[in-house]
């Protein structure tokens, strides 16, 4: 959280807030804004200060609210367009239009007040003043400074007029947006004191895939708000911002046990079976099965009642219902229980805030107890910095942590046997490690499991050979008698090869 002094009254209670119109951005300034105060809302043209503005005025109408758009920039009938692909209507939202496109183009009037090529600063602010003192607001927005400080010509007397406007709604009981689209060739730092509070909007286009949008709260006087980089997007409806995930601020108490995964020697092999609000590791080769291992998970906890979300970034609904089928687990049931759901995750198209913000959902609404990510390796593409990736992943963990959800997490190594490459480290953040590896015997493929690490109990060491079958997932014994299996070529020292047979039984 950003470290600010919190302003009081004059009888010691903190001023009530007003809401800005965004529950996202409301989360994130713990409330709201302070009343009868000036902020700045900047970024440069499409990164969404219109839309955020009309969500401002519109939540003062909801509250019975006068309130003033005043445009120097966009007419009366795009701010209505802007309005009707949103869904909204412009009632109760007074538009003072200073530039009316039926006076731009007319000779007769080129020296007009309503031009504002030709138009004096001072007799624009006068304008602006008479409409507020005729309409008395509650709330007002200004769009866009960028036009004054064209009128204005010097940053001297730019400053003075944007000094004069503070200072006359300063006397009034009105709530102030500025909008501001950066069109000076640097950040107007004078206009960042002047304001209470600056808001600054973010679009950024990466190599491919969607652009994305992201805001952060520069000043906030007297408002303790929380500091950093929020993803947003725009949709019908208004922005949908997702604030920045802080796991201090969702603990919640929860009854520390196990969660069975419905395979009595899987959870054997796990000291008795991983907890709920740790999370494991699922690390392999492409193909080995660890995603099947997950859906085992998923199935165990719906025959207990339990909800589940299984975020797919790699593969489709109908690859993965295909594969439920050969292991002959119900899924299909399941799904239309509602006890899992299964959400297919385009990393192109959605940003990671946006993505912790499912999540959160999932488990704040949903009452999800597990959450399957699958992979790690297709998360990862949705972040250009894999630096970040482990940031985002640590607060993600640890909130799910202190909800005493059970996360499951799967990794695809590079490569299939022999030395095996991960694309990026994560393990120091998890608390279980399941090793799956193929190995060769006798001209046969067979694949092996091992757990690694467990933090939160004893485990197993040995490395047992698991199998895939029409009825699920099967462990042989320790594979006492074998050397070098993860490596993928391993030796046999033995006398008769401990090993599952095609129908997943082990064999002496």
């Amino acid at each position: 959280m950003a470290e600010d002094t919190t302003v009081f009254d004059g009888e010691g209670e903190e001023p009530p807030r007003i809401s800005t119109g965004s529950k996202g951005l409301d989360d994130i300034l713990g409330g709201g804004i302070d009343a009868d105060r000036l902020y700045l809302y900047e970024g440069r043209p499409g990164t969404g200060k219109t839309t955020i503005a009309l969500q401002f005025l519109r939540e003062g109408v909801r509250q019975g609210e006068r309130v003033l758009y005043i445009t120097l920039s966009e007419t009366q009938k795009e701010l209505r367009l802007v309005a009707r692909r949103h869904g909204w209507s412009l009632d109760g939202i007074e538009v003072f239009e200073l530039v009316p496109p039926e006076t731009s183009l007319d000779p007769e009037r080129e020296l007009t007040v309503f031009h504002p090529a030709e138009l004096e600063l001072t007799e624009t602010t006068k304008l602006i003043f008479d409409r507020v003192e005729e309409l008395n607001p509650a709330r007002v927005v200004l769009d866009s400074l960028s036009e004054l400080r064209l009128l204005a010509q010097s940053p001297l007397r730019y400053r003075r007029q944007v000094l004069a406007l503070k200072h006359f709604f300063t006397s009034r009981q009105c709530t102030v947006i500025l909008l501001d689209d950066l069109s000076s060739q640097e950040n107007d730092l004078q206009l960042h004191s002047i304001s209470h509070g600056v808001v600054m909007l973010e679009q950024l286009a990466i190599d491919y895939g969607a652009e994305r949008r992201r805001l952060r709260i520069i000043k906030m006087r007297g408002i303790q708000y929380r500091g950093g980089y929020h993803d947003f997007t725009i949709e019908k409806g208004g922005l949908e911002i997702y604030p920045r995930l802080v796991a201090a601020d969702h603990h919640r108490h929860y009854v520390e046990e196990f969660a069975p995964s419905g395979n009595t020697e899987l959870d054997n092999l796990l000291g008795g079976g991983l907890e709920r609000g740790t999370n494991a590791l699922l690390l392999g080769a492409a193909g080995v099965g660890k995603s099947s291992l997950a859906l085992t998970y998923a199935i165990a906890a719906a025959d207990r009642g339990e909800h589940s979300v299984f975020f797919a970034f790699d593969e489709g609904r109908g690859t993965v219902e295909a594969r439920a089928r050969t292991l002959g687990l119900p899924l299909q049931d399941k799904l239309d229980s509602g006890l899992i759901r299964f959400q297919q995750i385009d990393p192109a198209e959605l940003s990671p805030g946006q993505f912790a913000a499912n999540v959160r959902h999932s488990v704040e609404a949903d009452g999800a107890r597990l959450i399957i990510i699958d992979s790690l390796n297709g998360y990862l593409n949705a972040m250009p910095d894999g630096r970040f990736l482990i940031l985002q992943m640590h607060e993600l963990l640890s909130y799910l942590g202190q909800r005493g959800v059970l996360t499951i997490l799967v990794l695809a190594q590079h490569g299939l046997v022999g030395p095996m490459d991960t694309p990026l480290d994560i393990s120091y953040l998890s608390d279980s490690v399941l090793m799956l590896r193929y190995f060769e015997v006798a001209g046969t493929v067979r694949r092996a499991l091992s757990v690694v690490k467990k933090r939160s109990g004893n485990h197993e060491h040995t490395i047992r050979e698991f199998g895939l079958s029409g009825n699920g997932i099967s462990l042989g014994p320790p594979l006492t008698s074998f050397s070098g299996i993860f490596t993928g070529t391993p030796s046999y020292a033995g006398d008769e090869a401990p090993l599952i047979d095609g129908a997943g039984r082990a064999s002496a």
